[in-house]
């Protein structure tokens, strides 16, 4: 056993980290097929005797659980997909284009990356409001779009600053255009990390819940986040039916990233060669 330790410590590392977060996860998932009497009787570490399935319908059937599901994938979605052009256009111009003050372009990204959303709330309330766009779903995409941009910018304009100068200038003799380089070449070589920033910026939308708390007062606008906590909030479930909602919250991101996963660690493998 302790040859083991010293000999793969990261990996046993990696294995306990990994418990830590499947536990967790298997214990909501449990508890959200128990009925409230089994839960108070057993426990939460208890399995269940059925499969009690009314805390996952009382909670779809009170917010309307459909609706908040197209919701957050509609904004996730539309946040991932405009963020990442939004940064690989960014990244072109400061990375390969070496446009003039590039070292302070990319500390204004920073810096806009590391802001408290708590400092964002009052000002993108009033410029919504004064734009007409409050309580639309097109104000929280477009706030969102901007924050996953600006550090999907700083980490894209990093790998394209390692380009291969000589790819570029090859394609410029053939007669390719700036916007023929972006899209035929840099592009397809950067792919498996814009793969990455797509598969992040869904999943850390996903899980927003201060700015559409803030933006999306609406119940029909509201996403799976905002109608968990404003549920739990108000102290209207009752155990089993708090673990269902947790379940049917977590488990369209856990299915997007198993999706994906082959991107993501396509992507990560990329980088660790190069």
């Amino acid at each position: 056993m302790t040859t083991a330790l010293r000999r793969y410590p990261v990996l046993i590392a990696l294995c306990i980290a990994a418990l830590f977060m499947v536990v967790p996860f298997l214990i909501v998932a449990v508890n959200a097929f128990k009925s409230p009497a089994e839960y108070s009787q057993h426990g939460p570490l208890s399995l269940p005797e059925g499969l009690y399935l009314d805390g996952l319908k009382s909670f779809w059937q009170r917010v309307d659980f459909g609706q908040k599901l197209v919701n957050s994938v509609l904004i996730s979605g539309s946040v991932a997909v405009l963020a990442v052009i939004l940064s690989v256009l960014n990244a072109y111009a400061i990375g390969i284009g070496r446009i003039k003050g590039r070292t302070w372009v990319l500390a204004f990204f920073v810096l806009a990356n590391m802001l408290p959303q708590e400092a964002l709330v009052y000002p993108v309330y009033y410029l919504s409001k004064q734009a007409g766009l409050y309580d639309t779903r097109l104000s929280v995409i477009i706030v969102f779009t901007v924050i996953q941009a600006a550090f999907g910018t700083y980490l894209l304009s990093s790998v394209l600053g390692q380009f291969p100068r000589e790819i570029i200038e090859a394609a410029r003799i053939d007669g390719a255009n700036k916007w023929q380089v972006l899209w035929r070449i840099v592009v397809p070589v950067s792919r498996p990390t814009i793969g990455v920033l797509l598969v992040f910026f869904f999943i850390w939308t996903w899980n927003e819940f201060l700015l559409p708390l803030v933006m999306l007062i609406s119940n029909d606008n509201q996403t799976v986040s905002v109608a968990l906590g404003v549920l739990q909030g108000q102290r209207l479930m009752d155990a089993t039916m708090t673990n269902a909602a947790a379940l049917l919250g977590v488990l369209p991101a856990i299915v997007f990233f198993l999706v994906f996963q082959r991107t993501l660690t396509r992507g990560i493998a990329v980088g660790a060669v190069k």
